[in-house]
């Protein structure tokens, strides 16, 4: 049976990592089985290394479900990163509170908050993409290499470019819809197992459906 508790899931590999082991951020979550690949760096560097901008002042969350799969070089940007534009200035004049002697206090007033990251269960994240704060991806969804996500993405859909925009569905809405029923990614262990090959043929009727 699989254990989700073992940092490397593959014997001998040493690029890929069950990222919710490596986790010690409260403002991050990874779900179960959740998988981080880095042939450039130290996968075990994903704080450090992928998210970026994400200083505890601004209290903003990173949540990644489960059996997500995150290629080398992902990179989730934070409001940090969001020079405010409602200023006529761009400069982020309150981050430097002692030199214009400024309240320490209004310091996230140097950027424009839009949120949490949010990530389903089951998302593909290509290599190199780029998400940015306030996005919401749901389950089943597929982003491309090198995509910059904007925008919530909805499930079960692939987008890909810059801005990140949708290619196609990856089932109907009726296919999709019961699959956000189903919620494989929530059945225990021995549930998922006995439902691979079902799960892996894409032909829902093989599935033994715990959900009623």
């Amino acid at each position: 049976m699989a254990d989700s508790k073992r940092l490397y899931p593959r014997i001998g590999d040493r690029q890929t990592i069950y990222l919710k082991n490596v986790i010690d951020d409260p403002n991050i979550e990874v779900g179960d089985y959740t998988i981080y690949n880095d042939f450039v760096n130290d996968p075990t560097k994903f704080q450090q290394n992928n998210v970026l901008y994400h200083y505890p002042i601004n209290h903003d969350k990173l949540r990644i479900g489960k059996f997500c799969s995150i290629a080398c070089g992902v990179k989730f940007l934070f409001n940090s990163a969001n020079h405010t534009m409602n200023s006529f200035a761009t400069y982020p004049f309150p981050l430097f509170f002692k030199e214009w002697e400024l309240e320490k206090k209004n310091v996230t007033e140097a950027w424009d908050n839009k949120g949490d990251i949010i990530i389903g269960n089951d998302v593909w994240i290509g290599y190199e993409a780029v998400i940015l704060a306030g996005v919401t991806i749901g389950d089943g969804a597929i982003i491309g290499t090198r995509a910059v996500v904007t925008k919530d993405v909805s499930p079960y859909t692939i987008v890909g470019g810059i801005p990140a925009k949708p290619i196609r569905k990856r089932f109907n809405d009726e296919m999709i819809a019961r699959l956000l029923k189903i919620k494989w990614w929530d059945w225990s262990e021995e549930q998922i197992a006995q439902n691979i090959q079902a799960i892996q043929s894409g032909y829902i009727k093989q599935l033994k459906y715990y959900g009623e």
